[in-house]
C-alpha cells in the first residue's frame, strides 16, 4: 500500500491546480521531519488535518478505526505563508544536496517544489490549507 501526502485547500475550488504527487515525501517523511527540525522549522506532519470525508476515505482504505469518526475534531487550516516557511527551508537545503535524503532525494525535492508552487498561490489568494494523507 503506497501512501501519498497531499495539499487540501479550503473551499470548493481555489481556482488553480492543487495536485501534488507526495509519494516520495510520504516514503521519506521521517527523514524530512528530522531535516525540518534541524532547520528549526515546523515539520510537515504538523500541518496534517482531516475532515470527516477524508477520514472516511482513509478508513475505507483500511487505514483507521471507524470509531475515530465519532471523535474527529474539526479540520485545522493553516495560512499558506506558514507552510511556505517550512517548504522554503527544506527546498534551499535540498538544493544544496538532495542526496542527503538518499537516492530518492531529487524526487523529494521535486515534490517539495510542487508544494511550494501550490502554497505560494494559496498565500497570494489569502486561502488556507492543510496536509492530508492517502493510502492506496
Amino acid at each position: 500500500m503506497a501512501a501519498s501526502m497531499y495539499i487540501v485547500v479550503e473551499g470548493e475550488d481555489p481556482g488553480y491546480d492543487i495536485f501534488v504527487n507526495g509519494r516520495a515525501l510520504a516514503r521519506h517523511e521521517s527523514a524530512v521531519e528530522r531535516l525540518a527540525l534541524e532547520l528549526g522549522v515546523k515539520p510537515l506532519l504538523e500541518f496534517f488535518s482531516a475532515d470527516e470525508h477524508s477520514m472516511a476515505l482513509l478508513i475505507e482504505e483500511g487505514a483507521g478505526n471507524p470509531d475515530l469518526l465519532k471523535r474527529l475534531p474539526p479540520p485545522q487550516w493553516y495560512r499558506g505563508e506558514d507552510g511556505l516557511r517550512t517548504i522554503d527551508a527544506l527546498v534551499v537545503t535540498l538544493e544544496e544536496d538532495p542526496y542527503q535524503l538518499g537516492s530518492e532525494g531529487a524526487m523529494v525535492l521535486a515534490e517539495l517544489r510542487e508544494y511550494q508552487s501550490v502554497l505560494r498561490k494559496t498565500a497570494e489568494r489569502d486561502l488556507r490549507w492543510h496536509l492530508a494523507v492517502s493510502w492506496r
